[in-house]
């Protein structure tokens, strides 16, 4: 205020008037844009911490529109991840800890792959997954350290109610977090349905529907899939049906 009357100081009183008449056009623009931002914080972060209960599982809801333009931003993250050379690692790391709800070090998937969000998937250390993986992560996915993915496993934290006339007109969903323990390996082709853990260094068979828990050192497979016998000695011993562990043959 005190530049504005040295200013009109130095002009005559009708360029003066005309100066504060733009001053002040000019405070209420900002103050306009000032209050659409804010809005807009306050709707996002609002949205935001829908996003949050929903990812958390366990209640049924219908489809919120509002969350498709916040879902698109994500998509076409894959759809870039997807598209880009194999050999531009870095660009492909920056994607995926954009995507992502967390990422540990040495991830690594296989393109193409695809998620329904990606934030609301958290991955551990040392994973890989190879291509045509699937995350269907409306509720929360959880990775642990070590973990690997055959091709198109599907990881499918949601689900809609039997009952039609809760899927039509409008669409009632929901979900349930899926955990999934270390230096898990799940063969190609396996659908892991929502709410599902599976538990440290267990083995989920080629071709599986996973829609009960695993405990932690087993072998499981099947449609649906169970428990076939717990990982021990004998795996000490043999790697692939009778073939024995003899040597190890090393790549440097």
């Amino acid at each position: 205020m005190i530049y504005s009357t040295f200013l009109c100081e130095q002009i005559d009183n009708k360029n003066c008037k005309l100066y504060f008449f733009h001053y002040s056009t000019l405070q209420n623009k900002l103050f306009k844009i000032l209050s659409i931002y804010v809005i807009m914080l306050i709707m996002n972060n609002k949205l935001g911490q829908k996003l949050k209960d929903y990812a958390r599982g366990g209640q049924l809801y219908y489809c919120d529109p509002t969350f498709v333009k916040t879902q698109q931003k994500y998509i076409a993250m894959v759809h870039r991840y997807n598209k880009i050379h194999t050999y531009r690692n870095k660009t492909k790391r920056r994607i995926l800890k954009s995507l992502f709800g967390a990422v540990g070090s040495n991830l690594y998937i296989e393109a193409p792959f695809f998620a329904n969000w990606g934030i609301n998937t958290y991955w551990g250390d040392d994973c890989y997954a190879n291509f045509n993986l699937t995350l269907v992560d409306d509720a929360e996915i959880h990775i642990g350290n070590f973990v690997m993915f055959g091709p198109s496993v599907t990881l499918c934290s949601v689900g809609h109610p039997i009952d039609p006339s809760l899927r039509c007109p409008k669409i009632a969903q929901f979900g349930f977090p899926i955990t999934i323990g270390n230096a898990v390996w799940i063969g190609a082709s396996t659908i892991v349905m929502p709410g599902v853990t599976i538990g440290d260094n267990s083995v989920i068979g080629a071709g599986s529907l996973v829609t009960k828990d695993v405990p932690a050192n087993c072998l499981a497979y099947g449609s649906p899939c169970r428990v076939i016998r717990e990982i021990g000695e004998h795996d000490k011993q043999y790697y692939y049906k009778n073939l024995e562990i003899k040597e190890i043959l090393t790549f440097e």
